[in-house]
């Protein structure tokens, strides 16, 4: 009996630790027809917070909508929250991403909505978005998505926002209207208050959709965009969607291109045996 269980253990194992190899290097295997990190032209001067510091603060929810939403408090705006779930979940999982990169939407839309649906509300994982826009230039729009993005987590409204940009962006790659598609995600009052802090950032919407900014209004979005490009040059990103996990406080090495959710839900299940 002695034998038996300690070959049932053995296979265990075996089993989650072929799981996790296949994980970890299954996406970078895809990674080569990902979108890549072109070389830097200069460096950034933003001061990188550890990537530990932005999963504190209230969660993300889902119950803020164009109908029957409540709007957010006008006062104050503080830092961008762009983390989905429990912060005191065991795993959290970063990733690093482009809006108009085309595999960041379909891990998003084929892999982190199923996770976001499943294991992020069981407070399993806590899922955090990074902006890294990529210097290409066939992503027109990739900045001034993030900046609206960004704009949605400082008043608490990332994950609807983030939702409709990857749901949206064949129409508002097309045109650039981003604005069009977050006025039909918010609430009338919550899209003004994320439409006044863009107006002084969009440089790469058409002028003719661009708001009128404010006499004197400065950006204030950019500064936590950088934070997040600084952060995953530390990791460092080749390429997106990069992911790392950190799982009760040990960090995974990073993974990159896509990976679908049944294999990702398997690698996170080995993580807790």
């Amino acid at each position: 009996m002695n034998r038996i269980s300690d070959l049932a253990r053995h296979k265990t194992f075996v089993a989650s630790a072929l799981v996790a190899l296949i994980f970890l290097f299954g996406g970078l295997r895809g990674a080569a027809a990902q979108d890549q990190v072109a070389p830097a032209t200069k460096s950034t001067t933003a001061t990188a917070s550890k990537p530990s510091s932005a999963s504190t603060g209230k969660t993300s929810t889902k119950k803020a909508g164009k109908s029957g939403a409540k709007p957010a408090a006008e006062e104050p705006v503080g830092s961008p929250n762009k983390g989905v779930g429990f912060p005191s979940a065991p795993i959290v999982m970063e990733v690093y991403s482009d809006y108009m990169c085309p595999q960041c939407r379909n891990f998003y839309m084929g892999t982190l909505k199923a996770m976001m649906n499943d294991y992020v509300p069981a407070g399993k994982v806590y899922l955090i978005h990074r902006d890294f826009p990529l210097p290409i230039a066939q992503h027109k729009y990739n900045w001034d998505a993030a900046r609206w993005g960004t704009a949605a987590a400082r008043i608490g409204r990332f994950e609807e926002v983030d939702r409709a940009l990857y749901d949206n962006e064949p129409t508002w790659e097309a045109d650039g209207n981003i604005q069009k598609i977050v006025a039909a995600t918010l609430s009338p009052a919550d899209f003004r208050r994320v439409q006044k802090m863009v107006a002084p950032c969009l440089s790469q919407t058409p002028p003719e959709l661009r708001p009128t900014v404010p006499t004197g209004a400065a950006c204030s979005l950019d500064t936590f965009i950088q934070q997040d490009i600084a952060l995953g040059k530390q990791v460092p990103v080749q390429s997106t969607p990069t992911y790392v996990i950190t799982n009760k406080g040990s960090r995974i090495p990073p993974g990159s291109g896509f990976v679908s959710w049944p294999l990702l839900k398997q690698f996170l299940d080995s993580l807790g045996q």
